[in-house]
């Protein structure tokens, strides 16, 4: 996802509007976002898996008129389709083995808020064809239940996979999908958003420092120039793990390139490169513009100790200019 605004962190009560974000693609998803959370239609998020798919629902939510109601998150993977009807739908007494008492399941306790599905997509048949009858008539059985429950849910669905697809194989109902399908929001991967990485990095960083009670620290600026040339396979879930973890290892005030994983140090980052991702539309310009400025800053502040007036002679700039270009390129370095 994006950086929220409020109080620095990712908090279960951040709106929309706690987001931000400079790329366009993103910044397309958040209004598209903010414009179906004044609906009460259903919703379908599509997004690879650590995206941020349940932040973006739960802010959908939030921004939402149900914001004083539930908000009840539910994962519908590797679950039986008897285990998901108990689960979405709950149970009577006596409904089978161990069933001593009624149970509410998530309908019921999401009423008048927003329940969310995530990886809606492996949901199976038996259960599709229930969760459609509660789309279309609002109403459905507990397991072992005789009388129709009634509930007013708003639902957020989510998957990585692609239905259109599945619905070709049989493995998802197509009348299903056109009911979720009424919006449809993508969310782009990290790798497609690199204007974002300086952002989520220094979000994730003074999150967890604050989280850990620990003196926030500053990433080298060659640290910040390998983490931006990583492909993020993870996306933001890796990215915020990785951070985690490095500043649980890292003993010193800077996060330094040593200290990132092999496999991050390794990715390639020569111009050569850069050309060939940017002709083959895996980065656009512009970004490749970014990082090639980056480390050319980078190298210079390393050649000069560091000292920005230096620096900045040896770019053939000025002190103030090299400053606002730092600032806008996330390079994190004291003054000498």
């Amino acid at each position: 996802m994006t950086a929220a605004r409020a109080r620095g962190g990712l908090l279960p009560e951040a709106t929309l509007d706690d987001f931000c974000s400079s790329d366009p693609a993103m910044q397309a998803c958040l209004e598209r976002a903010r414009v179906a959370a004044r609906t009460d239609l259903p919703i379908l998020i599509l997004g690879e898996s650590g995206a941020g798919k349940t932040i973006l629902a739960r802010a959908i939510h939030n921004s939402s008129q149900r914001a004083a109601h539930p908000f009840i998150s539910f994962n519908a993977a590797a679950l039986s389709d008897t285990l998901l009807d108990s689960q979405l739908f709950g149970h009577e007494r006596g409904a089978f083995t161990g069933a001593h008492q009624r149970v509410k399941g998530k309908f019921e306790l999401a009423h008048e808020g927003t329940l969310f599905l995530d990886e809606i997509g492996e949901m199976g048949a038996a259960t599709q064809a229930k969760l459609l009858r509660v789309l279309e008539h609002g109403e459905f059985l507990r397991v072992g239940g005789q009388r129709a429950v009634t509930v007013d849910v708003r639902i957020i669905a989510a998957t990585n996979r692609d239905l259109t697809a599945a619905i070709k194989d049989g493995s998802f109902r197509a009348d299903l999908f056109y009911r979720l399908n009424v919006v449809a929001v993508h969310l782009p991967p990290l790798r497609e958003r690199r204007d974002d990485l300086v952002l989520l990095i220094r979000h994730f960083v003074a999150a967890k420092c604050r989280d850990m009670n620990i003196p926030e620290k500053i990433a080298r600026p060659e640290a910040v120039d390998a983490l931006l040339r990583y492909p993020w396979p993870g996306n933001v879930r890796e990215l915020e793990n990785l951070i985690e973890r490095i500043l649980v290892l890292s003993e010193g005030p800077q996060i330094t390139l040593e200290e990132l994983p092999d496999i991050v140090k390794r990715t390639e980052a020569s111009p050569g490169n850069l050309r060939d991702q940017v002709l083959a539309g895996r980065k656009s310009l512009g970004s490749a513009v970014d990082e090639f400025e980056r480390e050319i800053i980078a190298e210079a502040l390393q050649q000069t100790d560091f000292n920005q007036t230096r620096a900045a002679e040896m770019l053939g700039t000025t002190r103030r200019i090299l400053k606002y270009r730092m600032d806008k390129l996330g390079i994190d370095t004291a003054s000498t």
